[in-house]
């Protein structure tokens, strides 16, 4: 049978057609009116822009070999495949090719870009789809959506619908965040804060004994102050509260207010508020009827304040504005550098804008409870348990979630506005009347992936998908999305699924940083892009170092060389599997009785049936990367590093037939546990192996307690021990590995039963001899004959040397030490290093000692 497997591994050569293989074979399809039991996940839609990056390809290991473990297990597994259609980022990149051309969207107008961006997506969008297969990713293909597909975006409609008529979707004036470039409105997880240099300006308002000092950080926007505000229990300025003061460069007079919200520790304790370009100012202006002076365009640019600054960009104004101040003797004091947070537009980066607009926003407050509620209650786990804190510090205090964006690109939001301001809702099916104008705004990507946990089996209608599989089994994601997406998901589907959450486990892992722990960024030049790497070493090896590190909800480490590693191992497996079938290894017959085989074999069997149950409890657990460890071990020391080396012997007899039904089967397991994170090796090996159709199907491994041999694991144990010492010896004394020397046991009891073995594994020749030299290993004696085998004289000569070089430096090492003026005046670090070359050198000198004695004598 070795001939059908080929002499060396080449990954490129096998897994493409394997994949291939599934697919046309159903593998991965799932059957909604199955009895088995159902596990169900959704795979996080990427980006239809996107490209498979090195947190995908973690992210879909873990889930593929959920699924396949279960696939095994006997469930109906579904794992459903799909794309988001990325409002902002999708539209941007189309803008940028028509920009190519001298062209922007307003050139077509919106129903010729739109069909523009579908023939993008057509053309060029989802390359990650193709991309997941080269994985091995077992998806369900027959399921891929696209959250803007019609089924998808009769869900989001209707959902629409329900929540406004329950009071959950309101329109309404409000400070948002606005992408000066993008020109849309962000919700809060689209702003990423990051600590720019700025300035930090006092300004003087009001004349004479009627003025105050005003702090701020973006003076451009004095001119839409309305109120200038302190706390009420600052007696700095309790005096002043109800007066007013004179607001520079536009001469209007505007009212002191106090209000707890402002800070008397921050910079002067008097604020400005700008309430139609700040937050906080917004709260404070609406509680005190503060007017709101809009003084800037949607593309970040002054406008309306009626000054010289009309015109200008924002940044150019903030300059301006401070050198008409500082001429005009009002600047009190001036900070530069001064560093603090600044939102920017997770797409662009370019400086969000707080702006007050009239945009559609969610009612959060109910449906955060709701998603709080579940996690509280147990209805949903989330794994690991010490990111609970996270998650309800994020669910109990959202603020209202702005879901309009000025994109075309999208969800049309399904309102519609009639001529003497009437405003309807129109669901699935329903006409707006005649007369009437859709509103032009698109939904926030994140409210129709906010659904993809039901709307993807078909809601509202009540499919068979969703009758079976929802809710989902478990949510594999980076935590890096909880806010983004995880949450989001709850709110929507605990609401449309009348308070069912949309899954039963939330498993949280951690994001892939380079070898030192650092970041990837292009910047930096530490990406690892997972394709060449897949080119490089095959899909197997990139998921196995990704599983092999994958600690729930913990930052994993990953460099170049431990994918070649894996490598190694997949290749381990394969010569393994070679070296096997060439001596016979079988799965056909039932297996031996325990008590007809020998104690290696009892050894392999008992080892396996650990491995198992430790394995399946840690899969089972999300404890990916302690399972990878035990079976790397597993496979590599105890299967190829032992078992095979002591089964040599037996192999090169004519007793061999248990042995070779034994090591038939535990390759055969090894080759199934191995099949969530190695699938393709593990396909061609176990088919090859076994002949039948594919481990995809196959049965998981059960773990068989009568295996369980503490007799034998101790007397291999032994075994172990004494060949590692015999090797060190033999190390030690110059011997080559591949010289034979003759040699005898001298032992009593089992392990005697076995020296055949550990001397055809030691390269030994067992016989008579008149030893002159030994290793005793507890109470078993290995007397060697060395005549001829080494040059007694020179080896002790070279000992000597170097057992009188170890004498001299540990002297030189013990002056110094005991030197106190030395010790008074060295470097901490050249003591560290003197005490650490005593206890080597100490180390050296007991070993020399130890080989000169068991020289033979000249």
């Amino acid at each position: 049978m070795s001939g059908d497997l080929a002499s060396s591994f080449s990954p490129a050569d096998i897994e493409a057609t394997l994949y291939q293989k599934w697919v046309k074979a159903g593998y991965f399809t799932a059957d909604a009116t199955s009895i088995k039991p159902a596990f169900s996940i959704v795979l996080p839609p990427p980006n239809v822009t996107g490209v498979l990056h090195i947190g995908h390809a973690l992210d879909q290991t873990l889930q593929d070999c959920l699924s396949r473990m279960k696939r095994m297990k006997g469930f109906e597994v579904l794992w459903l495949p799909g794309m988001d259609h990325a409002g902002i980022a999708t539209q941007n990149v189309v803008e940028k090719q028509l920009a190519t051309d001298g062209k922007s969207r307003h050139d077509l107008g919106r129903e010729e870009f739109v069909k523009k961006v579908w023939e993008w997506k057509a053309e060029s969008g989802g390359a990650i789809l193709e991309q997941m297969k080269r994985l091995g990713s077992s998806v369900d293909w027959s399921r891929e959506r696209f959250t803007m597909d019609e089924a998808m975006s009769n869900s989001v409609v209707t959902l629409f619908k329900k929540m406004h008529d329950a009071g959950l979707i309101y329109r309404a004036e409000r400070i948002i965040n606005w992408c000066p470039r993008c020109l849309t409105a962000l919700s809060d997880i689209e702003v990423e804060h990051q600590d720019d240099s700025g300035e930090f300006v006092s300004v003087r308002y009001g004349e004479g004994e009627q003025s105050i000092t005003v702090a701020t950080t973006r003076p451009e926007t004095m001119m839409g102050d309305g109120a200038v505000a302190v706390h009420p229990d600052d007696p700095r300025y309790k005096h002043m509260v109800g007066t007013s003061v004179l607001l520079p460069l536009v001469n209007r007079m505007i009212p002191i207010i106090a209000d707890e919200l402002v800070d008397p520790d921050f910079g002067t304790g008097a604020v400005k508020v700008t309430a139609a370009h700040d937050p906080n100012d917004f709260e404070m202006a609406v509680r005190h009827n503060v007017p709101f002076v809009v003084i800037m365009n949607e593309h970040g640019v002054m406008d309306g304040t009626g000054t010289e600054f009309d015109g200008m960009d924002r940044f150019e104004a903030r300059k301006a504005v401070v050198e008409k101040l500082r001429s005009l003797g009002r600047i009190v004091a001036e900070k530069r550098p001064y560093i603090h947070a600044v939102g920017h537009c997770s797409r662009c980066d370019t400086t969000v804008e707080p702006r007050l607009s009239k945009q559609w926003f969610v009612k959060v407050a109910p449906l955060a409870k709701a998603s709080a509620d579940a996690v509280r209650n147990g209805s949903v786990i989330i794994e690991p348990k010490e990111l609970e804190p996270r998650y309800f510090d994020w669910v109990d205090n959202m603020h209202d979630w702005c879901i309009s964006r000025q994109l075309w690109w999208g969800h049309r939001i399904p309102v519609w506005y009639g001529p003497n301001g009437e405003v309807v809702v129109v669901g699935p099916g329903e006409s707006a009347p005649a007369g009437y104008t859709q509103d032009p705004d698109v939904l926030d990507t994140w409210f129709s992936s906010g659904q993809w946990a039901f709307s993807t089996f078909g809601w509202p209608e009540k499919t068979a998908d969703l009758a079976k599989f929802y809710p989902t089994s478990v949510l594999v994601t980076g935590y890096d999305i909880l806010f983004f997406w995880v949450v989001r998901m709850m709110m929507m589907s605990t609401f449309a699924m009348d308070g069912v959450p949309p899954f039963k486990t939330i498993m949280l892992h951690g994001l892939v940083r380079d070898q030192f722990g650092k970041k990837m960024s292009k910047s930096r030049g530490n990406v690892i892009d997972p394709i060449e790497f897949m080119d490089k070493y095959g899909a197997d090896a990139l998921r196995f170092t990704l599983a092999r590190g994958a600690n729930p909800g913990t930052d994993q480490a990953l460099a170049e060389d431990w994918i070649g590693g894996s490598r190694n191992f997949a290749t381990k497996l394969w010569n393994a599997t070679r070296f096997a079938m060439m001596n016979g290894a079988t799965v056909e017959g039932e297996l031996p009785a325990a008590d007809s085989l020998n104690a290696i074999d009892k050894w392999i069997l008992s080892r396996l049936s650990e491995t198992v149950s430790e394995v399946d409890s840690l899969l089972e657990k999300y404890e990916f990367a302690r399972a990878c460890e035990i079976l790397y071990h597993f496979a590599w020391d105890d299967l190829c590093d032992w078992y095979l080396e002591l089964s040599k012997e037996t192999f090169a007899g004519t007793d061999s037939q248990k042995t070779k039904r034994v090591l038939g089967h535990v390759l055969d397991q090894l080759l199934r546990l191995l099949h969530p994170v190695m699938p393709f090796i593990t396909e061609q090996l176990w088919t090859t192996l076994t002949g039948a159709e594919s481990l995809v199907i196959a049965k998981w491994p059960v773990a068989d307690a009568a295996h369980v041999d503490k007799d034998s694991e101790k007397l291999v144990t032994q075994m172990q021990e004494i060949i590692t010492d015999v090797r060190r010896f033999r190390n030690d004394q110059g011997i080559k590995t591949s010289l034979k020397i003759p040699a005898r046991f001298v032992a009593k009891g089992a392990i005697a039963d076995y020296s055949s073995a550990m001397a055809f594994v030691l390269r030994l020749e067992l016989g008579e001899i008149t030893p002159s030299a030994k290793v005793e290993i507890g109470s078993v004696k290995v007397e060697f004959d060395l005549t001829g085998s080494i040059d007694v004289v020179a080896e002790r000569a070279r000992l000597e040397k170097d057992l009188a070089a170890a004498i001299k430096d540990k002297q030189t090492a013990e002056v110094k030490l005991n030197n106190d003026g030395f010790m008074a005046k060295a470097p901490e670090s050249v003591v560290v290093e003197i005490r650490e070359r005593l206890l080597k050198t100490s180390s050296d000198i007991e070993r020399l000692t130890a080989q000169l004695g068991a020289l033979p004598s000249a």
